[in-house]
């Protein structure tokens, strides 16, 4: 079964910059799309980005510009830059794998705390 796994999280002042990563236990190439998924305390659970096999790339309009999905396919990582962190940023992010078959895969979760 598909593992992943993120790092990267922390606590860091508004305006600073994070990046994630997730590491998957299979070639990525063996799955059609990645994304990152975050939820903050009391809200649903949200889409941050995607990117699938061919590179295209999605992100929530909230974002303003200041997120960037990426892959590393050699080293089957994925990769979310966040610049110009705001408080409301404060969430567990979520690493997801949607395979070829559409089973679906979800890492453990990585906190990310914004102070003002």
């Amino acid at each position: 079964q598909v593992q992943l796994v993120e790092s990267g999280g922390g606590l860091v002042q508004a305006g600073g910059s994070l990046r994630l990563s997730c590491a998957a236990s299979i070639s990525i190439w063996w799955i059609n799309a990645m994304a990152w998924y975050r939820q903050a305390p009391g809200k649903q659970r949200e889409l941050v980005a995607d990117i699938t096999r061919d590179g295209s790339t999605n992100y929530s309009d909230s974002l303003k510009g200041r997120f960037t999905i990426s892959r590393d396919t050699a080293k089957n990582m994925v990769y979310l830059q966040m610049n110009s962190l705001k408080p409301e940023d404060t969430a567990v992010y979520y690493c997801n794998a949607a395979g070829l078959n559409s089973l679906q895969y979800w890492g453990q979760g990585t906190q990310v705390t914004v102070s003002s």
